[in-house]
């Protein structure tokens, strides 16, 4: 979890602060999983039940996250790098609209793949799917995709995208297994989008799709080559052991 410090409301609200012994002005902000939840572990060991399947490249598990971008313009021309600058940009910027990052990921076959769409609506999420399904996956009978329990990622998406025989031969060929409320985190789709995060779109601006849809093909291409599969450690066996809290007493 990561730690913020809070400023305080007024010079009298830190004077108080000061009188009670309250000298502790940091809140750590995090998911704080719940205690003794049902659905919340039945949706957690079916994933973790899903991540110990051995790899079937007939029936893959790939997983897939979304975040908006903003997309932003130079109001001014960069000055390039030189040897004894770096690359100087000034801080006005134009906004440019947004974009939506879709990201799907393979993990045990150590692939992931980045898609960039003006908006991540129903329609969105189903044809990205579709061109997956369709293209990556032709061949496979099944995949079963990992994903949180967002509206958009339902099966009614791909009868509001397709006509219905096509929107049905889509359907029968997902097994969807969500990652329960509060526990994203179990998507290693996730992850993946935050390495993305991290090594390719923060602190930097974005003026149109196009640029972002370059730069996010260059780093799944590295990524996907420099990289291997995903060596998921937590067990189900593990998870009754070290998380009891989250499971519910029985009464009987």
């Amino acid at each position: 979890m990561s730690s913020i410090r809070v400023p305080t409301e007024s010079r009298n609200g830190a004077a108080h602060a000061k009188k009670n012994g309250m000298t502790n002005r940091k809140i750590e902000y995090g998911v704080i999983p719940p205690e003794a939840d049902g659905e919340f572990v039945a949706h957690r060991e079916e994933v973790l039940e899903v991540y110990e399947k051995p790899y079937d490249p007939a029936v893959p598990v790939i997983g897939m996250d979304e975040q908006p971008v903003q997309l932003l313009k130079d109001a001014r021309a960069s000055i390039p790098a030189t040897a004894e600058h770096a690359k100087r940009v000034d801080y006005e910027y134009e906004r440019a609209g947004t974009a939506a990052i879709f990201l799907f990921a393979e993990p045990l076959a150590g692939w992931r793949e980045v898609a960039v769409r003006e908006r991540k609506t129903k329609i969105d999420w189903a044809a990205e799917m579709a061109r997956l399904l369709e293209g990556r996956y032709a061949a496979c009978a099944k995949v079963i995709l990992v994903c949180d329990n967002l509206n958009t990622h339902t099966k009614g998406a791909f009868y509001e995208a397709f006509e219905p025989e096509r929107a049905r031969s889509l359907v029968r060929r997902i097994e969807f297994c969500y990652t329960p409320k509060h526990g994203s985190w179990l998507n290693v789709a996730e992850n993946e989008l935050s390495s993305l995060t991290r090594q390719c779109v923060a602190d930097r601006r974005f003026g149109d799709m196009e640029t972002l849809r370059e730069e996010t093909d260059a780093w799944s291409t590295n990524v996907n080559g420099t990289q291997r599969g995903v060596d998921w450690q937590m067990k189900i066996d593990e998870a009754r052991t070290k998380l009891k809290s989250v499971y519910p007493t029985i009464k009987l």
